[in-house]
């Protein structure tokens, strides 16, 4: 079932379609977090009620989230449909504009509007994921793969970690003109576009590929073929798990900060930073522990460092040093559980599937992070958890996500450990996907 990549005619040629691909990334990871985060600071200045404000931070990622339940499948098409380069240059035009629209939101202080800017941004990366992820294949080569999903992880960690800071520092820069954030933004959307203009090109890999309207029977498709090759289908599970923990970590990170820490934006972005910067470096050495295979191993152990951490986080009276150091970790367990399950769903699926199956995964990971933003709002609000039982949660979700990676896989962890203790790897436990 497995497809080789597209031909590469020469070393420099892959890489410079491959960075501009990792810039066009980034800088739309950046945008998507500064105008995320940054709607949520202006909220947060505002010194609302504690339950208006707990359902405010909910509402801002489910805004974000609505747009991938209902468009990831149409995203998946148009991957398959057409080039995925023309793809990805057509949602940075669109980009421009939503940026125009943001900032005129900003300067109206208008909160629903800037609530529609986020949705509309959701939008946006919800067409542009499966290209993005569904084009490393087909731009480099097939014993860089794991190799490239590290670094579009670790640049989209990065841009999370100057995304949030940045956020932080144009709420409390410009609160008295917040339309310059939104002009600092439409700037970087040209960027952004100027830079997909350089990513490989590609040709279409399914061009007569129908349009269904009802996406949600174009899922059970997607579905019922993904149940066919287990791996695969563990690597959804395993990816929706990933989401679902990560959103409600981030998002109770942020009343952690503002009710239990009392820190201003600024502070509250630190330890956004440090969170991010773990993922960072967590999916930096799972690229590198990878090698040219995909390095099963790792799911366990990023999902026990994931838990333990988490539990870390829960308790009472740990001082701000160490709670920051414990998110850092927790960040690189993050970074080590995702790096190999996006190199499956990338690897397995035929070259004409790749745009769907991307599509397919993308919708059920905002499954979960739909699901932590209503799951957040109804423990914060109608339960009255602390942020302390909270983090406890999660890492026993993250227990649960370990356990089953290893009872699924019972081998991959004790070879990994294996090859660790002897400092080698033996490529011929490991074939590639």
């Amino acid at each position: 079932m497995n497809s080789p990549a597209l031909p590469i005619s020469s070393e420099t040629q892959w890489q410079r379609g491959f960075w501009c691909l990792m810039g066009t990334q980034f800088q739309g990871a950046f945008s998507d977090n500064v105008l995320k985060q940054l709607v949520i600071f202006l909220v947060m200045a505002q010194h609302l009620p504690k339950a208006q404000l707990d359902a405010l931070v909910s509402d801002a990622g489910t805004f974000f989230a609505i747009p991938f339940l209902l468009f990831s499948m149409f995203g998946g098409w148009m991957a398959d449909r057409f080039s995925k380069r023309h793809v990805m240059i057509g949602v940075k035009t669109m980009e421009v504009g939503i940026m125009v629209f943001a900032t005129y939101a900003l300067a109206t202080r208008h909160l629903n509007l800037q609530l529609a800017s986020i949705c509309l941004m959701g939008v946006h990366s919800a067409f542009f994921a499966a290209s993005k992820y569904g084009s490393l294949p087909e731009v480099v080569p097939p014993e860089k793969l794991s190799w490239a999903n590290g670094i579009i992880e670790m640049l989209t960690f990065l841009a999370a970690i100057f995304g949030t800071l940045a956020a932080g520092w144009l709420a409390v820069g410009f609160s008295d003109k917040p339309a310059w954030p939104g002009v600092i933004l439409l700037g970087l959307a040209v960027v952004g576009w100027v830079t997909s203009r350089g990513i490989t090109r590609v040709p279409a890999q399914s061009p007569d590929k129908p349009l269904r309207v009802n996406f949600l029977g174009d899922l059970w498709r997607e579905f019922r073929w993904m149940r066919t090759d287990r791996d695969l289908w563990r690597a959804n599970l395993g990816n929706t798990a990933f989401f679902f923990i990560a959103l409600l970590i981030q998002m109770n990170l942020l009343l952690y900060a503002e009710q239990v820490l009392h820190v201003d934006p600024l502070g509250n972005s630190a330890l956004q930073v440090a969170l991010a910067v773990g993922m960072a470096a967590g999916s930096l050495i799972a690229g590198k522990l990878s090698g040219d295979h995909v390095e099963y191993g790792l799911i366990p152990v990023g999902a026990f460092l994931m838990a333990t951490m988490g539990f870390m986080l829960g308790l009472e009276g740990v001082s701000r040093t160490t709670f920051t150091v414990c998110l850092a970790l927790l960040g690189i367990g993050g970074g080590m559980f995702i790096v190999p399950i996006a190199a499956v769903l990338q690897h397995r699926p035929p070259a004409d599937r790749k745009g769907s199956v991307q599509g397919a995964a993308s919708w059920l990971s905002w499954v979960g992070i739909s699901a932590a933003a209503l799951l957040q709002k109804e423990l914060n609000i109608r339960l009255q958890w602390t942020p302390g039982q909270i983090f406890w949660f999660c890492a026993a979700c993250a227990v649960v996500a370990g356990a089953y990676a290893t009872l699924t896989r019972p081998a991959a962890l004790p070879a990994l450990l294996k090859r660790w203790m002897h400092g080698k790897v033996d490529l011929r436990d490991h074939p590639h996907g």
